[in-house]
């Protein structure tokens, strides 16, 4: 009698949990969002790679505030608030390169100038337009939740462009980050490469900006790709993990967003960095492991 009451009672609990994991998923807008999330992190998987192999977190970050003023100004103005990050990052893109080239200054330098110009002229096209505290949470934390069908297109297409640009470059990428000097001589064209990672930092920021917004969207780029990189070297498996890694940061943080009430984009990308340090965590937990098993093994 005892062993048929303990089994009803595990399967009450299966039945439960496998309830709230379901239960948020049978909604249309929370289908989306999940839909929506993990093409993001698809391109994000791929693009974050590159950005971590090749140091370029600054670059991300900096992108991502750098929408602010044309996500800003569209929003005031009543246009797609996506169309108008898009001229904003591509714009931060080409006054990078101009500061470079023109100005002589060096490469941070150029990010970090532009960086604190396009924040604050965000900052200020918001305060202007009367509805600051709405305007900014909706801009720097995304709204995943509110992912559309037509969004989910536009993402797919992200997807589509940033995995051919990514296939295009990859042995540019590769000789770039081994040595710019390997890559001259191999007339893998080191700038045309470099030219086409700032493309795909710009549309990963971009594509990204609906789900997580301009200020978390480093995360959900950065995190994963770190995470993968405790268990490949290779980089299209790394690409491949950190995929998988951020669709899984986006289910498990949407259930976290469901349950406690918290906010979505949030929930996403800290549920991407809280992976990032448990993938570390178990990583010296598994070489320990390792170590210990082979010098158990090893002759006396």
């Amino acid at each position: 009698m005892n062993i048929v009451i303990t089994i009803i009672n595990i399967r009450m609990v299966t039945s439960n949990a496998v309830s709230a994991l379901v239960e948020p998923f049978t909604l249309g807008f929370v289908q989306r969002a999940m839909v929506g999330g993990a093409l993001v992190a698809v391109l994000c998987g791929v693009v974050g790679t590159w950005v971590v192999i090749r140091g370029m977190a600054f670059l991300g970050e900096a992108l991502a505030h750098g929408m602010l003023p044309g996500v800003a100004l569209a929003t005031v103005l009543g246009a797609p608030a996506l169309v108008g990050g898009a001229v904003s990052a591509v714009a931060m893109s080409i006054g990078i390169s101009a500061l470079q080239r023109r100005g002589k200054l060096s490469y941070d330098t150029s990010i970090g100038m532009l960086f604190v110009s396009m924040l604050a002229l965000g900052v200020i096209i918001i305060s202007h337009s009367g509805s600051f505290a709405t305007d900014a949470t909706s801009i720097l934390f995304g709204d995943i939740l509110a992912i559309t069908s037509v969004d989910l297109v536009l993402l797919t297409a992200a997807v589509v462009v940033g995995l051919a640009i990514a296939v295009a470059f990859h042995r540019p990428l590769v000789a770039l980050a081994l040595d710019p000097r390997i890559a001259a001589v191999l007339d893998l064209g080191p700038r045309s490469a470099r030219a086409g990672l700032v493309a795909l930092v710009t549309l990963a920021v971009v594509a990204s900006y609906q789900a997580v917004g301009s200020l978390l969207v480093v995360g959900l780029l950065l995190a994963p790709a770190v995470a993968a990189g405790q268990w490949t070297t290779r980089i299209p498996t790394r690409m491949v993990l950190a995929a998988i890694l951020g669709a899984l940061s986006v289910f498990v943080g949407l259930l976290v967003s469901w349950h406690a009430a918290t906010a979505a984009g949030a929930s996403v990308a800290a549920t991407a960095i809280v992976m990032s340090g448990l993938s570390w965590l178990l990583r010296i937990m598994f070489t320990a492991f390792t170590s210990r098993e082979q010098w158990s093994a090893a002759p006396a």
